[in-house]
């Protein structure tokens, strides 16, 4: 599947495969000498990854990707974004490597990180303002269904991710800390304590730098997430010093789930502990970055290869906020647009600022679709840079749906459908072979289609009245499709017809045609290509529409 690319992929123009390459000089720089890397490139270059492994013992390791989450709530547009946009990486470098050298994606869950306020729309919120401060997975579970808040959301998160077919190794912070994993980092962390205070402080305020340690030691009398100064360190002994509020002056190791880190501090000892290679981050984090690189530096570590995508706006163009409840749901995409559609857009330039609000899905959906058809065409130099290639981890589908998605949103308008089968009876002459078996993508395309035109195009419509140039070229055009069989299923015919009554009377330019016959008959200011329209719609029903418009019953 992603074998001898090697060539076309090092000359690919996508972020994908931009964002493959920085990694293979990552990993190189990092791992080797700079003779041997050298050596290295020069074989994976001439397509013999395979020969590069076999002769460097360092590159033998699996090259690590990682996306991190906070299970204090559930998987949202975010999540998913990360997870495909580094899934799209990770098989990039997979076609650039000859899918020769293994990779891994690890979905880490900061779940041993405190409660420390109750999400809005969550059950039973007293019990949660009980456990405020305990650790995500000793947190009671709200809904009743697992052992802990923490353990309900990671079992969402996966739920989440295998619903979309993500490879991925899920890996829990309190698993992870409690096995062991994390001991020798952390123990180096206690040793280069003023390091990691040294870069931490300054960034902070005076009030927080007076309280700020990067250990957050775990209460062994409450169980909570405890916020407060180290007082002393025994690097010997591998532990810290602190007061806690519910005991006094306690003394208790670094290692086996004893402690936590700041998330900045956390975040610099996981890349060091679990060599991670690669890992991207929203705009607002950079700084978060550029501070962790430092400390995962003082921990011997090598910060990983990533980039800092651009975050979603609202339909006003301001910064979507889930407290502000200003943004788009997975839920609510995934009622009206495809998997595929919402990976096209994820795809699309991560690094410039894009709108998220339901007015993109349909446009969303419609361009995954025309992508999919020029893939049909493109070669291979072309197509290993098309977003399907990636949105498909290298395969996609060879077939799409054979009508738009705004051609069905106008035909359920217009029949006024509010059923599949009543839109696969208008298909029967247009596509007499077709069925929800074999044209399984438009069958799926309908109910998105029924869905939205429920929810937004139905009370957006908006007809009018046709002016007097309009109701002449409406009726010309009735006229001239009345001359056609009535049977006619060919769009183009149609469409020729369309054209030349436009012509006829001398529309300047041509679209303010096609705009009053969107608006006359549609109701919106721009649809469908009007033959294939008419073509499903029926010739004798498009005519009858045609002549309601023209005569005004419509608005």
């Amino acid at each position: 599947m992603l074998q001898n690319l090697e060539t076309l992929s090092r000359e690919a123009r996508s972020w994908p495969f931009e964002q493959a390459r920085n990694l293979l000089a990552h990993v190189l720089k990092k791992r080797l000498s700079d003779a041997e890397r050298d050596a290295a490139k020069l074989l994976i270059d001439a397509g013999k990854t395979d020969e590069a492994l076999a002769t460097f013992e360092a590159l033998n390791r699996p090259v690590i990707l990682e996306t991190g989450y906070g299970p204090s709530g559930l998987p949202h547009m975010g999540t998913f974004g990360e997870v495909a946009r580094t899934t799209m990486v990770r098989n990039a470098f997979r076609a650039l490597t000859g899918d020769h050298w293994a990779t891994r994606l690890i979905a880490f869950s900061d779940d041993m990180d405190g409660l420390r306020k109750v999400p809005e729309g969550v059950p039973n919120p007293d019990m949660l303002r009980e456990d405020l401060h305990l650790p995500l997975t000793k947190v009671r579970d709200p809904f009743g269904t697992h052992d802990s808040f923490g353990a309900h959301n990671n079992a969402r998160l996966r739920a989440f991710l295998d619903s979309f077919g993500f490879d991925y190794e899920f890996v829990s912070s309190t698993e992870t800390y409690r096995s062991g994993r994390f001991d020798a980092t952390l123990l180096t962390l206690l040793e280069r304590f003023d390091k990691v205070m040294g870069i931490m402080l300054p960034t902070l305020g005076e009030e927080r730098r007076a309280t700020y340690s990067p250990f957050l030691p775990i209460s062994p009398i409450t169980g909570h997430v405890l916020q407060v100064p180290t007082l002393e360190r025994n690097v010997e002994r591998g532990t810290i010093v602190f007061d806690d509020p519910a005991g006094g002056r306690t003394e208790a190791p670094v290692t086996g789930g004893h402690v936590k880190l700041q998330w900045k501090p956390d975040w610099a000892m996981r890349w060091t502990a679990l060599d991670v290679d690669y890992e991207m981050s929203g705009k607002d984090l950079i700084e978060s970055v550029r501070e962790s690189g430092k400390i995962c530096r003082a921990l011997g570590g090598t910060p990983p290869e990533g980039f800092n995508y651009e975050l979603f706006l609202d339909i006003e163009g301001k910064k979507i906020s889930k407290s502000k409840g200003n943004g788009l749901t997975m839920d609510e995409w995934l009622r009206y647009g495809t998997p595929e559609s919402l990976s096209w857009y994820m795809f699309q330039s991560p690094k410039s600022a894009k709108s998220l609000h339901f007015n993109v899905i349909p446009r969303a959906t419609d361009d995954y679709l025309s992508f999919i058809e020029q893939y049909k065409t493109q070669e291979p130099a072309k197509q290993i840079d098309n977003a399907v290639w990636h949105i498909h981890s290298g395969q996609p589908p060879m077939s799409a749906s054979p009508v738009s998605f705004a051609l069905l949103l106008n035909l359920v308008g217009v029949a006024n459908a509010s059923s599949k089968d009543q839109l696969w009876a208008y298909f029967a002459k247009y596509l007499p072979d077709a069925t929800p078996e074999n044209e399984p993508v438009l069958d799926r395309l309908m109910g998105y289609a029924l869905n939205y035109y429920e929810d937004f195009v139905k009370p957006s419509k908006t007809y009018r009245l046709p002016d007097d140039k309009e109701k002449a070229a409406l009726l010309d055009l009735a006229e001239r499709l009345k001359a056609l069989p009535t049977d006619t299923t060919d769009g183009e015919i149609i469409q020729g017809e369309v054209y030349a009554v436009g012509k006829a009377h001398e529309f300047e330019p041509l679209r303010a045609w096609f705009q009053a016959l969107y608006e006359v008959l549609l109701g919106a200011s721009q649809g469908p290509r009007f033959g294939s329209f008419a073509a499903i719609y029926g010739l004798p029903q498009t005519i009858a529409l045609i002549e309601a418009g023209a005569n005004g019953e419509l608005a």
